[in-house]
């Protein structure tokens, strides 16, 4: 493993030096770079340290490009074309040592390249070497991870870079912040300058921000990201002319590999835009997120590499410790569908099987298996079909491989291809407020005066080797959106209410955006979603017909008799439907539904609202309240039933279905006998033990029968005017004398005076108080000095002395 410090100049050995030509013989080097642009500029770089032109000993091989000949040694490639060529020649034939460089990038590619590599090591190839690099790495657990292999450091050149901290912006305002940086510094400080941004949107902005500004002569201004087609890119990387400078702005495209000869200034935002994949949408949205402290050191590091620099950063010094030491590898937060597919191809079910520094999460590899058995590509012992077969041999997602593949059985390879290239590359008319797929086909097909030509230019030459590698020739049927529901079956939508807002296959809801040239189609096949608190945004989608619909997924329509409980209505409805996932294509009512799934549905909406739904009564609720009582205190030996809210909603189909016939709404459920069906809990035994050992009523002493509230927090209490209560030593107990009853003691107003378990006490204690603070107010209630030795009464005094 090869390990360079953080902004270290590249080393000047190339990988024959570096590896031993003597031990390579007639065997090929292959150099991974992760970036198509880097995988150019390092076969060229090399090639000029051996004097010679790309493609004799050190060549290339990227996608719809390569520059290799009889001669090549080491071809430099991306790292996609390693995992298809391991999967195709597991051997690696011909090739004596595999290089990841800038393995700390941690692409998904970068990880299974090397998992399948290790594998290939270990079953059929014992002599291939393999050698890891990066100037930023934790080099401790991939150096575990090779075997212990040993660690070579290669300290190149490096010259100072003087770190400038600025405020940090608003992320919405980064470009506007990167271009006022950058001004500054063209004014400051000599040499080019290397501003890096989140993405495409934002280096517009900040070129045109740039451009209104009277720049010094000399200056030019140079846009660099993916979507740009290598001619552009390498006019962006080509140094200046002799005397003028220039302004690069860039993706985290530049961080890494490359040299752009005169930067000497780094104008750096913190920012990157990077894929996270939601699983619960099963979407991948590009966000704008903090970089790691290795990213910041790497873009810092390109100030110094030909000359002392400086760096600008756009956040204050002590914002640097807070950022995550490195990445997030790609493969912890990634779609996992391109990577299952290879694995299904490499015929590897269970994860566990191959070595990874860190293994895809097994809820994501699931969810990507799941989606692969939608398209057909794996069988349902989870072995790769002929059809899975087919798609992974096309260099696009698999959702894309599916389409082009039954796409070219439907005679319309040529517009699945133009498809398939929109979609796997940036969109070009984002933020152009068009949704419409045949937008873009027609700007691919024609006039490209509104959106940038190189995007275009590199679409056109991606749909063109699609079609080479499908072998489409002049196929020109199809249809749109009939092939756009093929790659994304579960994003198919029918419209829903007002204009505009559609209800997606996987139950999910969708809008269009406002004025959106779609909004009044009735069904839509949905290529790209947007975030949304309740309706995700629908960015790129085309229209579709019912009849396409029922054609493509006439395997996947249900026809059935659907009985439910509707929460709007607080009623069972019954229909038999025919149905897609979410999507109801037709509905009747049915008229006599079955019985048993009115029961069901009436259950369900039970539950839904709640077991406070049911007709409860003061009663019912004692009822509950002593059955409790009894049951926390396992009372006579019973398996007394939990009556809990949850326990009865758990439970409907045992004690409340039975009565709830002939019920089919909210509104029915006055009518139910609740008290019949809660005493069929209790068996006979159980319903006299609750009789006797939690009664409903206590008598006092004056014949008063006066109800207990088993329901009260401090429960059970008996609320009674003190003078019934006279002479009553004993505290009133129940449960077999195991609870003592709360006695509430009432004024002749019916006020609560005192509370109390211990009577006695209290007629011993506090009597006297209450009786001198009461006997003012009711003097012609009884209040007996003696209260043990009185009688309880009724009455007021006078009628008791009339009675004597």
């Amino acid at each position: 493993m090869l390990e360079a410090p953080p902004g270290a100049g590249k080393t000047t050995l190339t990988p024959l030096a570096l590896l031993g030509e003597d031990w390579l013989g007639d065997r090929r080097i292959v150099v991974l770079e992760p970036r198509r642009l880097a995988a150019r500029m390092a076969a060229r770089r090399m090639a000029s340290l051996l004097g010679e032109e790309v493609g004799r000993t050190v060549g290339y091989r990227v996608r719809m490009d390569s520059r290799v000949g009889p001669d090549t040694r080491i071809e430099v490639v991306t790292e996609g074309i390693l995992t298809r060529r391991l999967i195709n020649d597991p051997e690696l034939s011909g090739v004596g040592a595999v290089i990841f460089d800038e393995f700390h990038e941690r692409s998904i590619h970068t990880d299974l390249g090397l998992a399948l590599s290790l594998e290939t090591r270990g079953a059929l190839r014992e002599d291939l070497r393999l050698l890891v690099m990066s100037a930023t790495l934790d080099g401790a657990s991939v150096a575990k991870l090779l075997g212990d292999a040993p660690e070579i450091r290669s300290d190149g050149q490096v010259f100072p870079v003087e770190t400038r901290h600025l405020d940090r912006p608003e992320t919405r305002d980064l470009a506007t912040a990167t271009a006022r940086a950058v001004l500054a510094a063209v004014r400051d400080e000599a040499g080019s300058v290397l501003a890096f941004l989140p993405g495409e949107r934002e280096i517009r902005v900040a070129e045109a921000l740039l451009t209104e500004h009277a720049l010094p002569a000399g200056i030019r201004i140079a846009p660099l990201y993916g979507a740009l087609t290598p001619a552009e890119q390498d006019a962006a990387i080509r140094p200046a002319a002799e005397g003028a400078r220039k302004i690069v702005l860039a993706t985290d495209i530049a961080e890494t590999s490359l040299t752009i000869e005169g930067v000497r200034i780094v104008v750096d935002c913190g920012y990157r835009r990077a894929p996270r994949f939601d699983p619960a949408s099963g979407m991948t949205r590009l966000e704008a997120r903090r970089i790691s402290r290795a990213a910041a050191e790497q873009r810092r590091g390109r100030a110094g590499r030909t000359a002392p620099g400086v760096c600008y950063r756009l956040w204050p010094e002590a914002e640097t410790a807070a950022l995550p030491a490195f990445e997030t590898p790609e493969i912890l937060q990634a779609d996992l569908a391109p990577l299952a597919l290879d694995l299904a191809r490499w015929g590897v079910a269970d994860l566990l099987e191959l070595a990874w520094l860190d293994a895809p999460p097994a809820g994501h590899y699931e969810q990507a298996r799941d989606l692969l058995a939608a398209l057909g590509a794996i069988e349902r012992d989870g072995h790769i079909s002929a059809h899975g077969r087919d798609m992974g041999v096309l260099p696009v997602h698999p959702r894309l491989s599916h389409m082009l593949v039954r796409g070219h059985e439907m005679g319309a390879g040529g517009l699945a291809s133009d498809i398939a290239a929109l979609l796997e590359e940036r969109d070009i008319l984002a933020g152009r407020g068009d949704s419409d797929l045949r937008s873009r086909l027609e700007l691919i097909r024609g006039d490209t005066g509104r959106v940038n030509h190189g995007a275009v230019e590199w679409v056109r030459n991606a749909a063109q080797d699609l079609r080479r590698r499908l072998t489409a020739g002049d196929q020109a049927g199809g249809d749109p959106g009939e092939l756009l529901a093929l790659a994304y079956p579960d994003r198919v939508a029918r419209r829903r209410g007002t204009v505009g807002r559609y209800l997606l296959r996987n139950g999910r809801g969708a809008v269009l955006p406002d004025g959106d040239r779609l909004a009044a189609e009735d069904w839509l096949a949905v290529a790209s979603l947007g975030g949304g608190k309740a309706d995700a945004l629908i960015r790129m989608a085309a229209p579709l017909t019912l009849r396409q619909v029922e054609n493509l997924f006439a395997g996947d329509i249900e026809e059935l008799d659907l009985v439910e409980w509707d929460h709007r209505a607080e009623q069972v409805t019954a229909a038999r439907i025919r149905r897609l996932g979410a999507i109801v294509l037709r509905q009747d009512p049915m008229t006599a539904p079955p019985s048993n799934a009115v029961q069901a549905a009436m259950m369900e909406g039970i539950r839904s609202m709640g077991i406070e739904s049911l007709p409860w009564t003061d009663g019912l609720r004692q009822w509950r309240a002593r059955v409790s009582l009894l049951r926390r205190l396992q009372y006579g030996g019973f398996d007394w039933p939990d009556i809990s809210d949850a326990a009865l909603a758990d439970s409907l189909d045992r004690w409340l279905a039975p009565f709830l016939a002939g019920m089919k709404s909210r509104a029915d459920l006055a009518k139910l006998g609740l008290k019949a069906a809660l005493e069929s809990m209790l068996d006979r035994p159980r319903r006299k033990a609750l009789e006797e050992a939690a009664p409903t009523h206590f008598t006092a002493p004056t014949g008063s029968r006066l109800r207990l509230d088993y329901a009260a927090p401090d429960g059970p209490i008996l609320r009674v005017r003190l003078q019934e209560m006279l002479g009553i030593v004993e505290t009133p107990m129940v449960a077999g004398g195991r609870v003592a009853i709360l006695v509430e003691l009432l004024s002749p107003a019916g006020r609560p005076v005192q509370v109390t378990r211990d009577l006695a006490g209290f007629w011993k204690g506090s009597y006297a108080q209450v009786k001198a603070e009461m006997k003012g107010r009711y003097p012609k209630h009884y209040w007996p000095d003696d209260p043990l030795a009185a009688e309880a009464t009724r009455r007021t005094k006078k009628a008791m002395d009339r009675d004597r």
